[in-house]
């Protein structure tokens, strides 16, 4: 029963069963903080009505002791949820005795050790519901647009990107790897039902502690067969437009608990410019950043003054053909550069996207694979594809956890996910 449920039961009396997150109380009425799994409601308890023994009881309830409570749904515009509970009756199910987070402030390290328990909290509760609408966004987007929901395996005995960041396991007598990418498979699937996505978890073994990077982390992909590059282009932009829009719809209480500034999140909806690479090489140049040079990936202070300039998601497009991977098509209008584009979000949070065209000339792209030297029996069925039908195809893939960090306004992407992997830290 979520929050929207008991807002119909205005005037109503209902059952709820629910963990006590917070309490204040006097001497004759206590106020509980109830999180009943889909949010947060306030409980009143008023000892004329429970009698003295009973109203005690539940006022020294120690914190995420759990409950059943029966009481009625009555307004109250004070609260974000605009209703309260008047508790009538209740019975305890189990008390949590030294509970090890209390409402003070705990270290970072204390509360990662208890994830498991931390992801009770009201900011955390916040950010992962909001992570749970940008899903439920996502398939609707997707299923709106004509999209096939498809599943790409998590053991590759290839890489789209190369082996360097990748994790390497046994599979039975073959070399295999933890994918960090759907997409070659994606194109598969493409070739057979038109315009595919993906949603699943992706794997970077690189070594590193920003507040942007996980070890593990879970990808929204798709590809597009007919569709070049500027149409994917548009498709994404539509895409995180829907997310935006959808979060400030139907999220609004946990927007407030987080503190979000809506009117920049609103402000950030609409039509996303498009700067090419070189570009925005020359915009940091021109203020003070020495630091970069034409052929560099950007560092988050470059992608935060980019995306800052326009205080909008900024499409970084026409990289150099040398620093992007095999599959990218070359831009026939600007040689040396590809048809790919990564979409920078404003306020630090760095790139959410990166798409591109791939090619679809068999003859290129096995120079390409060539030429990075891949296994080519590796890429044996990828190229087969070239070879059956080939088209033109673009496709692109989004990072939930930091998608989620920008929207939610979080600082690190470690609170977008239930349970996060980084570089020191396999539990729990």
């Amino acid at each position: 029963m979520n929050i929207n449920n008991l807002k119909e039961k205005l005037g109503q009396k209902v059952t709820i069963g629910a963990w006590i997150s917070n309490k204040r109380s006097s001497g004759k009425i206590a106020f509980l903080q109830l999180r009943y799994g889909a949010g947060f409601i306030q409980a009143v308890a008023l000892k004329e009505s429970l009698g003295e023994e009973r109203y005690q009881q539940l006022r020294h309830l120690p914190q995420e002791s759990s409950l059943k409570v029966t009481g009625l749904i009555k307004e109250n515009n004070r609260e974000l949820s605009g209703i309260e509970l008047e508790i009538e009756d209740f019975t305890i199910i189990s008390e949590a005795i030294d509970y090890p987070i209390t409402p003070k402030e705990h270290g970072v390290e204390f509360l990662a050790d208890n994830r498991h328990i931390w992801i009770r909290s009201k900011k955390q509760h916040a950010i992962l519901t909001v992570r749970n609408q940008i899903i439920k966004s996502t398939y609707d987007f997707f299923e709106k647009e004509g999209f096939l929901k498809t599943d790409p395996p998590i053991l590759t005995s290839s890489a789209p990107e190369g082996t360097t960041e990748l994790f390497n396991t046994k599979y039975f007598d073959e070399e295999a790897y933890l994918s960090q990418s759907g997409q070659l498979y994606l194109e598969a699937t493409a070739m057979a039902f038109g315009k595919v996505f993906s949603f699943g978890p992706t794997f970077r073994a690189e070594k590193s502690k920003t507040r942007r990077h996980l070890i593990e982390f879970w990808m929204i992909e798709a590809e597009m067969a007919f569709c070049n590059h500027n149409e994917s282009l548009t498709l994404q932009e539509a895409y995180v437009n829907h997310l935006i829009t959808d979060v400030i719809e139907k999220c609004p209480e946990q927007l407030k608990i987080l503190g979000r500034d809506l009117e920049s999140l609103k402000n950030a909806c609409g039509e996303f410019p498009r700067i090419k690479y070189k570009d925005a090489i020359k915009l940091l140049k021109d203020n003070g950043f020495d630091d970069i040079e034409y052929g560099d990936d950007f560092g988050s202070p470059h992608e935060t003054f980019i995306a800052n300039s326009y205080n909008k998601p900024v499409f970084i497009t026409n990289w150099p053909i040398d620093i992007k991977p095999f599959y990218m098509i070359e831009d026939p209008t600007d040689p040396g550069t590809v048809l790919c584009a990564d979409l920078i979000a404003p306020e630090g949070y760095g790139e959410i996207i990166g798409g591109s065209q791939r090619i679809d000339d068999y003859d290129k792209l096995l120079e390409n694979i060539k030429k990075h030297d891949l296994n080519l029996d590796a890429y044996g069925w990828y190229l087969d594809l070239r070879k059956y039908g080939s088209v033109e195809h673009s496709g692109f893939g989004l990072g939930l956890e930091r998608t989620v960090a920008w929207i939610t306004g979080n600082g690190h992407v470690r609170e977008t996910i239930p349970f996060p992997r980084l570089l020191n830290r396999l539990t729990p």
